[in-house]
């Protein structure tokens, strides 16, 4: 009886070991459908409108000329073009590096305090996620208006009397200062929930260890847990370069409110004026596409070093 167990036990791997089969790649069919139909039909299209001259003629049924290259390289001669693009490369790395340092501050911050008030926490993090864009916005526009608001107002309460009636949107690098609070204050959250779960994944045996050898919180922290959520940090902040890179609304909202456009603008609304705002569609595709080249050639270090952190 044992023998006749043993060797059913014997030939069950056997039994699991299937031939592959097409199934589960059938089953990806309606998932990648999905997004061909959601993103390769609009990218397509975006790259025949940058070939051709679309404007205003065209949209009252006027056939579009064929141009080829002619608005790729009337970009790439556009000084103001590169201006921006330079402007937008630099608000997007020191954005998304504040939120990083932001977010993964108060993503320790949760591992070390009592579950009472971690909670208050989380809650408010998801509170200032989940508030529309605009209406956190209307919120900041009122904070920082140059007669009512509570920044001025704080900073005159302070001996700061140059701050009286300051306003905050005129000026370039002000305006820039506000728009990257902006900005960190809304993907905060995200960061530091995610990282908080990376966190929450780290061993506690190892820090113990450490701390048996003598090593300090400082060094437990950059020798053990960073090393130990490196891939979260990693996937997190590539995400966060292709979302500051494209911001579109904060800096939007903010130009109405005061800013100068031509002295704010970045990528995104770069592209939403010169299409919306000039009727010039086919440069706008052009710029799209370029945009799209600019954002892969940034991220692709980012991409690299994440697949050899995962052995790909």
């Amino acid at each position: 009886m044992l023998l006749r167990r043993a060797k059913r036990g014997a030939a069950s791997p056997a039994r699991a070991t299937r031939r592959p089969t097409a199934f589960p790649y059938v089953l990806l069919v309606p998932a990648v459908l999905v997004l061909l139909a959601a993103m390769g039909y609009p990218l397509a299209r975006q790259v025949v409108l940058s070939v051709q001259e679309f404007g205003l003629a065209q949209q009252f049924g006027q056939p579009p000329e064929w141009v080829g290259l002619d608005n790729y390289q009337q970009l790439a001669s556009d000084g103001y073009l590169w201006q921006v693009i330079g402007r937008s490369v630099a608000f997007c790395l020191a954005v998304a590096g504040l939120t990083m340092v932001v977010g993964t501050a108060l993503a320790v911050l949760m591992t070390h305090i009592s579950r009472a008030a971690r909670l208050p926490l989380q809650v408010a993090l998801l509170l200032a996620w989940a508030m529309p864009h605009l209406a956190s916005l209307t919120v900041w526009q009122w904070l920082f208006d140059s007669q009512y608001g509570v920044i001025n107002w704080l900073l005159v309460r302070l001996g700061l009397e140059q701050f009286a009636g300051h306003s905050w949107l005129i000026e370039p690098l002000s305006f820039f200062v506000v728009a990257a609070i902006v900005v960190t204050w809304m993907s905060v959250p995200f960061v530091a929930f995610s990282v908080y779960a990376g966190l929450t994944q780290v061993p506690g045996e190892l820090h113990e260890a450490g701390a048996i050898d003598g090593a300090s919180p400082r060094r437990r922290f950059w020798l053990i847990t960073v090393p130990m959520i490196k891939p979260v940090l990693l996937i997190v902040g590539l995400l966060q370069i292709i979302w500051d890179l494209k911001v579109f609304t904060q800096i939007f909202v903010l130009q109405d409110a005061g800013g100068i456009t031509r002295d704010t603008n970045l990528i995104g609304t770069y592209i939403y004026r010169l299409g919306i705002g000039q009727g010039e569609f086919g440069m706008a595709s052009a710029a799209s596409i370029f945009i799209l080249l600019v954002t892969v050639l940034l991220s692709l270090a980012y991409v690299r070093l994440l697949a050899r952190e995962e052995g790909l």
